[in-house]
């Protein structure tokens, strides 16, 4: 009797809950949504840059996560997945006049030349692209394990990066893309972070990413449940590199102008910082974690400029912020070794039961 009367009553609770939780996020969604029209109104144009960096970082931080974090396949080939969506999307984005232009030594192939697509297409197609590229790094590398396999994709970023300089009649070789539609608005990096922060808490909790936890965790006990390890980590793999190439593309669209310097291994460590920082296998840490670098190292920028300390004055020393943000790094990592959250993930019902335990604390602190 009393479980029936439980059961009774815990679907009510359990329905509440749910209701609770959607009108919540409908609310925060709101919120963001006025805060995103107030700054894309009235915030100076440095602001919004750091606003849309923040943004593009979150979907670099979480495809990146993806593949180290929930997967725990350490693989360093980021730069080199977000450098052909970046190229793809530019090529495909530019206008033909600007075209003939930038390609005057060597001109670009048809029917590219005179192709121009929307850009939210061009970012799938980059994504495609990238992910394909995956498949074809991840047949032979999926294979190795640990810092085999890092060095094999740090490989293969390497390869993308040398290929992009030497393809004159493609990427326009070391001289890079210029002109590149400014199509990285408010609206799209943060509809596109939205749509990847969604896609990932339903994956991560699906059965595809259970099983990718699984591997994680313990990859002889994953087989021995009937996990087809190298479907599921190639699964990861291309969904990952598909990610990094949409960032890519918004990243080459946010900054106007590309080259093979923008894509060196540094641009990978840049977004594994974010990873650990946040916390390997959390969404919510890498979100985070993405606005305190971001504006982090745009606050620190000072520090490379003229300073006066009392009696001391220096004229500036450069990359002094990034020595800085560095050790605030490593004082983080060495309090917080699995990063800020960990695997933990903050949700409606984590804030709920973190404010009723605050609440109880106090009713305590009163009652003594």
């Amino acid at each position: 009797m009393k479980q029936k009367q439980y059961a009774e009553g815990a679907l009510p609770r359990t329905r509440q809950r749910k209701i609770t939780s959607t009108l919540l996020t409908v609310a925060l969604l709101a919120a963001l949504a006025a805060a995103l029209y107030a700054l894309d109104t009235n915030a100076s144009s440095l602001v919004l840059r750091i606003v849309r960096l923040c943004a593009i970082n979150v979907v670099l931080a979480l495809a990146m996560n993806l593949i180290n974090g929930f997967t725990g396949i350490f693989s360093l080939g980021q730069a080199g997945f977000m450098a052909i969506g970046a190229y793809a999307t530019a090529l495909l984005t530019i206008p033909a006049a600007k075209k003939a232009m930038i390609f005057m030594i060597t001109p670009l192939a048809p029917p590219l030349d005179q192709l121009t697509l929307p850009f939210g297409t061009t970012l799938l197609i980059g994504g495609l692209l990238a992910a394909g590229a995956a498949f074809l790094v991840g047949v032979p590398c999926l294979r190795l394990r640990g810092d085999y396999l890092a060095i094999a994709t740090l490989g293969f970023s390497e390869i993308i990066r040398v290929l992009i300089t030497n393809a004159q009649g493609l990427t326009n070789g070391a001289q890079g893309l210029k002109n590149i539609p400014p199509n990285a608005t408010v609206w799209w990096c943060y509809g596109t972070a939205l749509v990847v922060v969604i896609f990932m808490a339903l994956f991560t909790t699906s059965s595809y990413g259970r099983a990718l936890k699984a591997i994680r965790e313990d990859e002889i006990a994953a087989e021995s449940m009937g996990v087809s390890l190298f479907r599921h980590k190639m699964l990861a793999f291309m969904l990952s590199a598909f990610l990094a190439g949409m960032g890519g593309g918004l990243l080459a669209a946010f900054n106007g102008t590309i080259g093979q310097d923008m894509f060196r291994v540094m641009q990978t460590y840049n977004v594994l910082m974010i990873v650990v920082m946040g916390g390997m296998g959390s969404i919510s840490g890498s979100v985070f974690a993405a606005f305190v670098v971001t504006i982090g190292q745009e606050w620190l920028r000072v520090l490379d400029g003229p300073m006066t300390i009392g009696p001391f004055h220096t004229d500036g020393i450069s990359g002094l912020r990034m020595v800085v943000f560095s050790m605030l790094l490593l004082v983080i990592i060495i309090f917080f070794r699995n990063g800020l959250l960990g695997t933990k993930e903050v949700t409606w019902a984590s804030i709920g039961r973190r404010l009723s335990a605050m609440a109880g604390h106090k009713r305590k602190e009163a009652a003594s």
